[in-house]
């Protein structure tokens, strides 16, 4: 006798259950789930190919070797190589911290133009659902814009909902860099908007670099769009957890210390974002002089003394912000903490006049753009603080300008 658990009719009814499952996946999610183990085996192959690799005679290095070992061999490569191994491996050598930073735009244009075929190819293949069909579009139509003209797009992965980062300026001369570090639901979809700009990755960037510019004209900035990441989807139970976040602080701060040059470095770090900045600290490069957060959920901490950093912590948050009225607390490991803008906290406490809402902090003309240029460019004497006194400056001597 056949046991019920590998009885032929048993096998053929679980056969017929997973079909029925995948078409229901397919018809729901418009082909997502395949596409995103697509992207996922296509970056394994690739890994796998590279770590198979030779140029010149020499292995390939490992993608994990840290930084200097990884800008060390890339130097030693001739621009022929350096090319070559970016139109071969465009995936790789667009997310390696350590690889030149133009060597990674240069990669990861080509990785995006090979995403947009994907996409175009997506968005007209009727095997897809409608709402399939219209998210492939939709990548397709951010890909393109990420193309177009000299965009600096130091790390691109289209895998899942997706990461990126954009640098405005010149990173290897910059002598000042920010890093904008945003909160829930940021993916490739979301990195920019046409509508309510200042309130995307891009636009905040964006805005904090020209703000950054008319601040101090002589002062070599650079701002990094930092969505590299894997946010919390919404306010769900992840935005009230610290996981996802512990995730994005050990990217943060390889990314920071991979950063060319000497450049000081100011965290600018907006909702969920803030929580990420808060678990990096402890372990942030000392060349991170700055930790601004607006708009705060917390940092995962009782005070700024508990964040274990050699770094200026500053914060923000605008009157009708609705996150001021979310508990500040952590019990169980659910919540983030203490109220970075509650006096108790030791933060400097900074003004955020003009701004409206949760994610207003970067629109032109507001006292929170001003001070977030002000802190970036070290001119900290132009801080305006929260209150009449100028606690928020004290004990910060002379400006430190690049």
């Amino acid at each position: 006798m056949t046991s019920f658990d590998t009885s032929p009719t048993l096998t053929v009814w679980r056969a017929l259950l997973a079909v029925a499952v995948v078409f229901v996946m397919l018809a729901t999610t418009g082909w997502s789930a395949v596409r995103e183990q697509q992207a996922e085996g296509a970056r394994e192959l690739a890994l796998a190919a590279w770590a198979r690799d030779r140029i010149a005679g020499h292995s390939l290095p490992e993608v994990d070797a840290p930084a200097y070992r990884l800008a060390h061999f890339f130097a030693t490569l001739t621009s022929g190589q350096r090319f070559a191994l970016a139109g071969k491996y465009p995936s790789v050598v667009g997310n390696l911290d350590g690889v030149p930073v133009t060597l990674r735009y240069r990669a990861n244009r080509v990785a995006l133009r090979q995403a947009a075929a994907v996409e175009k190819a997506r968005a007209r293949d009727e095997k897809l659902s409608p709402d399939g069909r219209d998210e492939a579009q939709a990548r397709y139509d951010r890909f393109r814009s990420l193309l177009k003209g000299e965009r600096q797009i130091l790390a691109f992965d289209p895998s899942g909902k997706g990461r990126a980062a954009e640098v405005f300026g010149d990173l290897d001369r910059a002598a000042r860099v920010s890093v904008v570090v945003p909160g829930v639901d940021t993916h490739l979809l979301t990195l920019e908007r046409s509508k309510r700009k200042y309130a995307a990755p891009v636009g905040m960037a964006q805005s904090l670099y020209g703000a950054e510019r008319s601040a101090s004209p002589g002062t070599r900035t650079a701002v990094i769009a930092w969505a590299d990441y894997t946010s919390p989807a919404g306010l769900g139970m992840d935005a009230a957890l610290g996981g996802l976040a512990a995730d994005g602080a050990v990217r943060l701060n390889a990314m920071v210390g991979a950063l060319p040059g000497t450049s000081k470095v100011s965290l600018f770090c907006h909702s969920y974002g803030s929580v990420v900045c808060g678990v990096a600290a402890d372990h942030a490069p000392d060349r991170v002089a700055d930790i601004a957060v607006a708009g705060s959920p917390g940092m995962r901490a009782a005070n700024a003394g508990q964040l274990e950093t050699g770094a200026r912590i500053w914060a923000t948050r605008d009157g009708d912000d609705w996150i001021g009225d979310v508990p500040h607390m952590e019990f169980g490991g659910i919540g983030h903490g203490a109220d970075p803008v509650d006096p108790s906290f030791g933060a400097r406490i900074v003004s955020a006049a003009g701004a409206t809402g949760h994610s207003g902090y970067f629109e032109p003309g507001t006292e929170s753009l001003h001070n977030f240029a002000a802190i970036g460019v070290g001119a900290y004497g132009s801080v305006s603080c929260a209150r009449a006194d100028s606690t928020c400056r004290s004990g910060i001597s002379g400006e430190r300008n690049g």
